[in-house]
């Protein structure tokens, strides 16, 4: 993960410093060389700490806690101090164009260091415990009388794997909060794990005790697939198989590329599991004639689709399917005025989307492989379904 990006934090850290310590640091009276070594004490330490996470081979190191503390530190220390060299380099030149002495630059960059650092405990602390249940009404002509006010929850990206110590506490408010809507069906949208099934071992008890009418099924994510640790290939394969044997044992139905049909009397609906179908380098596993085998298109379908790219790309082309859900964007854990910055990614990222009378939701997810939420708070949604004129 931080490899990705490894370049990009260095400069960050190192350039911010270097302004503030030539404009600043250096101009103030009795400072002494060791004063100014302190200055730069936490940059080499960060660049230390940086350097060693990016030469760790997996996406993350097995230790999640390593990567959560070096994230706060970076939102704590590193991006307020290039907030303010930025906003203090603009007000220099203006300054400059001007002939003007005071920089307000100071001022702004500044007042944004505070506000980061806000953002950073709030979204680490009250931010990643609240939980939000969304209700949704969806309304198809399509709908078989008998499945009129037809319940179900949809939950995703759960990332258990960051249910560690006081945050247990958080999953299991969610499972218990998920039995108590008495829902006819449980539907799990993907990413179950952080990077390997041994999260899960700890929820074995929690996870399995989901319990709805017509049961609980689930789809893959791009994290399930093992494709965030390193290994062979045959030890990613046994990673996968395990992720599948365990959603297994919770008495899940996980559906890849499948469909199950549910009876209401005569009547009946499928619900169809596609698995991952992302844009690179996400996997591109899905196969959509594959899940929707042995249905027509007289069938009301509720398709399972981690990553909602997939929809406007094959699933609606290429399929009947009336009602869409997906997770995957998280809406980044971030959100403001009803704006994300996952609307730069995704032209689908939170909420019910429409194609005439065909619909997505998109859950913006119950947790995170960073536990920090600003805005777009983790989430379970009620659909009810409903029979139109």
């Amino acid at each position: 993960m931080i490899a990705r990006i490894f370049i990009y934090i260095l400069l960050m850290i190192v350039l911010s410093d270097i302004y503030i310590d030539a404009h600043y640091i250096r101009h103030l009276k009795n400072i002494r060389w060791w004063k100014r070594l302190l200055w730069w004490l936490p940059d080499i330490l960060m660049v230390i700490y940086t350097i060693l996470l990016a030469s760790v081979k997996n996406y993350a190191p097995d230790n999640l806690s390593w990567l959560n503390v070096y994230l706060f530190l970076i939102g704590f220390m590193v991006i307020p101090k290039a907030f303010f060299a930025l906003c203090s380099i603009i007000g220099w030149g203006y300054c400059k164009l001007n002939h003007s002495r005071k920089n307000w630059g100071n001022f702004v960059g500044l007042l944004l260091a505070l506000i980061t650092i806000y953002i950073l405990i709030y979204g680490s602390t009250i931010g990643f415990r609240k939980l939000v249940i969304r209700h949704v009404d969806y309304y198809s002509k399509d709908l078989p009388a008998s499945f009129e006010g037809y319940k179900i929850i949809q939950w995703s990206d759960a990332h258990v794997g960051v249910y560690t110590g006081s945050r247990v506490t958080i999953l299991q408010r969610a499972i218990d909060s998920i039995n108590a809507q008495k829902a006819d069906v449980i539907l799990f949208t993907g990413d179950l794990q952080n990077m390997a099934p041994q999260e899960m071992y700890r929820h074995i008890g929690r996870l399995s005790s989901l319990k709805a009418k017509d049961g609980v099924f689930s789809v893959l994510g791009n994290h399930d697939y093992s494709k965030y640790i390193g290994g062979t290939p045959d030890q990613k394969r046994a990673n996968e198989r395990e992720t599948i044997k365990l959603e297994k044992s919770f008495g899940w139905n996980l559906l890849r590329n499948e469909n199950h049909s549910i009876q209401r009397g005569k009547d009946s609906i499928i619900i169809a599991g596609e698995e991952n179908d992302g844009k690179p380098p996400f996997p591109q596993l899905g196969d959509i004639k594959k899940t929707l085998k042995g249905t027509s298109n007289k069938n009301f379908i509720v398709m399972l689709q981690h990553d909602p790219s997939a929809w406007r790309r094959s699933i609606l082309p290429k399929s009947n399917a009336q009602l869409t859900l997906s997770g995957h964007t998280h809406a980044m854990q971030f959100e403001i005025f009803g704006k994300s910055p996952a609307s730069w990614l995704y032209s689908e990222w939170g909420g019910m989307y429409y194609s005439g009378d065909r619909a997505m939701n998109v859950s913006v997810g119950l947790g995170g492989f960073v536990p920090f939420r600003f805005g777009a708070s983790g989430e379970i949604v009620v659909i009810k379904l409903h029979k139109s004129k």
